[in-house]
């Protein structure tokens, strides 16, 4: 599963957000129709869920006895809601993820790998300002682990 670009969409005042098409389509393609929503960094992090089921067993792995694990399952898990794609293409994003992403009416959705983001779209901006400045240090990393 793929999800590469951005997308500015707006949020409507009952939550409702549009999936772009091409994201649409990339969930139709695998038999998705519902997707995982946590909250991650400063933004909402929408897992399908097949992908999402592949993490859990990567977590489940994990010992429940370390205690960076148990505080991870609950801030991750507690926050996490599922939520279908509706005919239109739409899925609603609950109040609390609102509110946790600060997210506003004007939204940027972007694609990250195997999941989609969701950002308020004026911490998207500044994301972008403060990256820029990193990325060069980023690739160089990523490129002395073989990426």
């Amino acid at each position: 599963m793929r999800f590469i670009g951005r997308f500015p969409h707006t949020i409507d005042d009952k939550g409702r957000l549009s999936i772009p098409s091409k994201f649409r389509q990339t969930l139709q393609d695998r038999g998705q129709n519902i997707l995982v929503l946590t909250d991650f960094d400063t933004c909402i992090t929408a897992y399908p869920l097949d992908v999402w089921a592949r993490l859990e067993e990567k977590i489940q792995n994990q010992s429940n006895f370390e205690k960076d694990i148990r505080a991870f399952l609950r801030l991750f898990y507690s926050g996490a809601s599922e939520t279908p794609v509706d005919g239109q293409g739409r899925i609603l994003v609950p109040p609390h993820h609102r509110e946790k992403a600060g997210l506003n009416r004007e939204v940027m959705i972007v694609g990250a790998l195997n999941r989609i983001e969701v950002w308020d779209r004026e911490r998207w901006e500044q994301f972008l300002t403060s990256a820029s400045v990193s990325f060069e240090d980023i690739a160089s990393r990523l490129a002395e682990l073989g990426i």
